[in-house]
């Protein structure tokens, strides 16, 4: 009987310690690092940190939508001057077209013998034409009795005139066009040259000039000793 009870203490002391070892230990130093962590700290880090990822997405989003906009500005650009210039070729093409009606019609007013129903058809057709190249804003240039511009002429000789100042297109071998203000063809012109001075007229003018500064210095002169 003695040993029945003994046996069942011991069990229950076993059973004790058994539950002692499952329990979880204490950690000391975890209320220290409790009382030392700054949640008010932690989330102004983590708001810094947000603030600089939001400002860092908004200057990505600003840049993308700047090039959005330069990208639809030159979209709207090139789709303009496809626009205009998408006949350029074949206005280009018919420029010497206009030239040789232009031809016919000035060889024609030399030639008494040309048949005026056929100079008034190459009229009507050269004016039909031209009205075509006004509708896509094709316009000749303006060059006789000009100043040269390389920007709108091609001068192919010059020629020496006391008539026009230096560098004045006097003739008109080809006409120049422009297309929306832009060149598509320079004008072929002739340009003016301020005639050269023969040598002995030049020698004469010097020589005439001399005597008129040596006339002055002597009257000069006779002043002062007066």
């Amino acid at each position: 009987m003695g040993e029945k009870r003994q046996a069942k203490i011991q069990t229950e002391n076993q059973q004790t310690d058994t539950e002692s070892e499952s329990l979880p230990k204490s950690d000391p130093d975890q209320g220290v690092r409790a009382e030392t962590a700054d949640p008010l700290s932690e989330l102004k880090t983590q708001l810094e940190s947000a603030q600089k990822e939001a400002g860092e997405n908004y200057d990505r989003l600003l840049r993308v939508s700047a090039d959005f906009e330069n990208y639809k500005k030159r979209s709207a650009r090139e789709m303009e001057d496809f626009r205009k210039f998408a006949n350029e070729s074949l206005i280009k093409a018919l420029l010497p077209v206009i030239d040789n009606l232009e031809r016919a019609l000035d060889s024609a007013g030399n030639n008494q013998h040309v048949n005026d129903a056929f100079v008034e058809g190459v009229q009507l057709t050269l004016s039909e034409v031209l009205k075509i190249f006004e509708k896509f804003n094709v316009n000749p240039i303006e060059s006789l009795e000009k100043p040269f511009d390389p920007g709108f002429h091609q001068a192919v000789m010059q020629q020496e005139t006391d008539n026009y100042p230096d560098k004045t297109v006097l003739t008109e071998l080809q006409k120049g066009y422009l297309m929306h203000a832009k060149l598509i063809r320079p004008a072929m012109v002739v340009v003016s040259k301020k005639k050269e001075m023969p040598e002995n007229q030049e020698n004469d003018e010097r020589l005439e000039i001399t005597k008129k500064e040596m006339i002055i210095s002597d009257s000069e002169e006779d002043t002062a000793n007066g």
